[in-house]
């Protein structure tokens, strides 16, 4: 028993002493913020491309792809895979955007098309993402130290949090790019280790077969996917922040590998799901699994949860820094120390606040927040960005375009948070569209998105009547004859 219990933080120690192994010392403003090397060179396409893989194969990720699959079988493994398309989306937005524009950041680009307030009304949202990223990896790498609310527990929270904390505040993004290459290959080495025990067992079983209802309720998530796919990407600074690190055309091959190495990582992960529904395992696979087959492979599981979430945390850190200390001024200038002081000072009250949710497991009966909530509802919320984004080259959309599509989707998504967390029911039924527990998400989000995009093509028809009558005007010049002079 005691030897379960240390086993863990031995782990944890290692995968400490490995990451910190590849931390740069010391970095200057420019590396801070922008990755970029010693001598000013950009980050290359392979760096930037395992980088930004590794950051979105969550910890909670991992957990909510297995328990998907554990779930709905194959289609819900699929389902969330499907959510890794956004590299694609993004790319090749983030790519068109920057061929048309030389812009700095989402945020630049926004200033630029859509005004401040808009601006910051965006950064406002994602801020509420990344605080949503800290305490659901957090909660999920703790829960391999302890039961929820148990000392070692917290012990783990602090302990995960207070070593990534250190090396995001030393490097930022630069610590960041080089620490994600050492965790995804470690992360892969594991994932081998696990599928080369499983596989065997699961090709014997064979794939579980899933009842009818449970299939299409498995289908409707992979619909639900597709549909969030449009606008989900836009709001993770931690994906998007990558996207100008580097030339448009680097990047968007960057964008096209990680798209391939997050999603082939996330399916098969997703498998983890499916054995334990063939092996008839109780509860979340990700710790009933390892469970069964007894210490060492619990041990390699805390490997792979420990290697991905700390990357996704000191990616969400580097986030918080550069959101506050240059996007949301929009400054324009290169990366100086006192960019570097704000940051930082971003980056450690985050590493507090950003872990408060966990505290409602005090709070009655509850358990604390469902990691699932941070990704589905999250998603719901920003449906509005899609049309801001993708119909972006329409050019009489401005202001109005923006509101008449960002604040009904924030409604929606609010709204679908009550009724999740409150328990009530706000939507009809008749809005839902396919079958099981996530049909009204799906309902949600298709008719918000058919609102959203109307709004905003609404609001650049109105202006574009607005502009009309000033260029009629504008054009007509009157003409002068000028005749002898008697």
């Amino acid at each position: 028993m005691e030897i379960e219990a240390i086993a863990p933080w031995a782990v944890l120690a290692v995968t400490c002493g490995i990451t910190w192994m590849a931390t740069p010392r010391r970095v200057t403003s420019p590396q801070f913020f922008d990755g970029r090397a010693a001598d000013g060179a950009h980050p290359g396409i392979w760096l930037v491309a395992i980088s930004a893989a590794i950051t979105w194969i969550f910890a909670k990720s991992i957990a909510n792809a297995s328990d998907l699959a554990y779930t709905f079988g194959l289609a819900g493994g699929v389902g969330y895979t499907l959510y890794y398309i956004s590299f694609v989306v993004a790319g090749i937005a983030i790519y068109l955007l920057r061929t048309r524009g030389r812009y700095r950041s989402l945020a630049h680009f926004l200033i630029e098309k859509y005004g401040m307030l808009c601006s910051r009304l965006f950064l406002l949202t994602i801020a509420f993402r990344l605080f949503n990223e800290v305490w659901s990896n957090t909660k999920v790498m703790a829960l391999y130290f302890g039961t929820e609310g148990s000392p070692a527990y917290w012990i783990a929270t602090v302990a995960v949090t207070a070593f990534t904390l250190s090396y995001a505040w030393t490097g930022g993004m630069r610590a960041s790019l080089l620490t994600d290459r050492i965790q995804t290959i470690l992360a892969f080495v594991l994932l081998g280790i696990v599928l080369a025990v499983l596989f065997p067992g699961l090709s014997a079983k064979g794939l579980p077969q899933m009842p009818i209802d449970v299939h299409q309720a498995g289908l409707t998530f992979c619909l639900l996917a597709l549909v969030q796919v449009l606008s989900y990407p836009f709001h993770d600074p931690v994906l998007t922040d990558r996207a100008f690190l580097t030339p448009p055309r680097q990047m968007l091959k960057s964008f096209l590998l990680a798209a391939l190495i997050s999603g082939g990582f996330i399916f098969l992960f997703s498998l983890i799901g499916l054995y334990a529904r063939a092996s008839g395992l109780p509860g979340s696979p990700s710790v009933s699994v390892p469970a069964a087959f007894g210490l060492m492979m619990m041990l390699v599981f805390t490997g792979i949860m420990l290697l991905s979430g700390c990357s996704t945390i000191d990616s969400t850190f580097t986030s918080v820094a550069k959101l506050v200390a240059r996007d949301w001024r929009n400054d324009p200038r290169e990366p100086a120390r006192r960019h570097l002081t704000a940051g930082r000072i971003a980056v450690l009250a985050v590493a507090v606040i950003g872990n408060l949710p966990l505290l409602t497991v005090y709070l009655g009966d509850k358990v604390g927040p469902a990691v699932i909530a941070a990704t589905t509802i999250s998603g719901t919320m920003v449906m509005g960005l899609a049309p801001i984004f993708l119909l972006s080259w329409i050019k009489p959309a401005g202001r109005l375009s923006f509101h008449l599509a960002f604040w009904p989707g924030l409604a929606f998504g609010v709204l679908r948070t009550l009724e999740v967390f409150l328990k009530v029911h706000i939507f009809p039924a008749d809005m839902a569209l396919g079958v099981g527990k996530y049909a009204i998400d799906l309902g949600v989000n298709v008719w918000g998105l058919l609102i959203c995009t109307t709004g905003y093509l609404l609001g650049a028809m109105l202006a574009a009547r607005r502009q009309r009558p000033v260029t009629a005007a504008a054009g007509h010049v009157p003409v002068r004859i000028s005749g002898g002079a008697g």
